[in-house]
Parts: C-alpha cells; sequence; structure tokens
C-alpha cells in the first residue's frame, strides 16, 4: 500500500491522498493560513518543496506506481536475509534448545515469531497511539483538554477521548480518531 498524507489549513483538512496529490492542494492553498502536511504513517510534519512548475512538482513527488504482483519462486529454499549474533543463555536453556526437532536456530525462531504474533495487536494499538500523539500535540496542543484527551489516548479509551476533544475543531477530531484507532474507524466504514 502506499504511503498517504493530510494536509491541514489551520484547523480545517484540506486534502488527503498520495503526496503528490497533496503538495498540489497545498500549493493552491499557499497564500491562504498556516499550513501543515502530515504523514499518515507516523504522524509527523513533512516539509514540502512547493518551488517550480507542476511539472517539476511532480517530478519531485512522483505519482506511486502500481503494485506489481510477486513472481513465482524457483525450486529450492528462499534467502532469509539470516543475521547471525550472539545470544547468551543458561546451560539449561541451551539443553532445551538442543533438544527441540531442528535445532536451536528453528527453536528460537519458532519462539520469536510465536511471541511476534501474540504481541502484534498490543504493539500495533501502541504505534497507532503514538502517532496520534504527534498529531495531537502539533494540531491540537494548546486546544481544550488537551491533557485529558491525552491521557485517555494511552488509556485506549476512546469514548472519554471522544468527549474530551468534543470542543475541538471536527477535522481534527476526526483525524485524531482515525490516527489513534484505526481498526474501528476501518469497521465503521
Amino acid at each position: 500500500m502506499s504511503p498517504t498524507f493530510t494536509a491541514f489549513c489551520g484547523p480545517r483538512r484540506i486534502a488527503a491522498g498520495s503526496l503528490l496529490d497533496v503538495a498540489r492542494a497545498v500549493r493552491a492553498a499557499a497564500d491562504t493560513a498556516p499550513l501543515l502536511v502530515f504523514a499518515d504513517a507516523t504522524g509527523r510534519v513533512v516539509d514540502l518543496d512547493l518551488r517550480g512548475t507542476e511539472a517539476e512538482l511532480a517530478e519531485r513527488y512522483p505519482a506511486p506506481a502500481p503494485e506489481e504482483e510477486a513472481s513465482p519462486r524457483g525450486r529450492g529454499r528462499p534467502k532469509l536475509g539470516v543475521v547471525a549474533r550472539e545470544v547468551t543463555l543458561l546451560p539449561r536453556h541451551w539443553d532445551w534448545l538442543a533438544a527441540q526437532p531442528g535445532g536451536a536456530s528453528v527453536a528460537l525462531r519458532r519462539l520469536v515469531e510465536e511471541a511476534r504474533r501474540a504481541d502484534a495487536p498490543r504493539q500495533q494499538a501502541r504505534a497507532a497511539q503514538e502517532i496520534a500523539y504527534r498529531f495531537m500535540s502539533a494540531m491540537a496542543g494548546d486546544l481544550p483538554g488537551f491533557e485529558e484527551a491525552s491521557r485517555a489516548l494511552f488509556a485506549g479509551d476512546r469514548p472519554r477521548m471522544t468527549a474530551e476533544m468534543a470542543p475541538w475543531p471536527e477535522d481534527i477530531r476526526a483525524y485524531t480518531l482515525k490516527l489513534a484507532f484505526p481498526m474501528v474507524m476501518e469497521d465503521e466504514a
């Protein structure tokens, strides 16, 4: 999936989409008010270079290429990009690993993958909170209820967060919730 961006002119969302689409909208609105562009994937402010002609702008921020289908794999084992590093364990841990089918490396990879899968929802929620907080700090840091909304964000309390953000401009509220609770927003769409 291609990265997406969102532009705000003051508290009003003026564009969302590819970097080129957002750059064009920001360029058109450049004389109106303070403009900020955010990367949807990180919540960070993105600086745009809007100088030059439309063609130079399109060259600077090319439209994302269509995603290509994965080529079929040939026979044999795929290149995994294995990296050797030192692991320090107690002798009983090495004994247990050595007794596992496939040996220590296979057992460690399996354990790491199981832990990643089990922890994925919590890691995704935490990442979404950090992304939303970056945006909130930039756009709503001076708005009433910011501290309380931040506490509710990190507590994962969407109803309380929504209530604390009630006096905020609609576009800021909506984008904050989209960043903070991406799975909920997709389900509601």
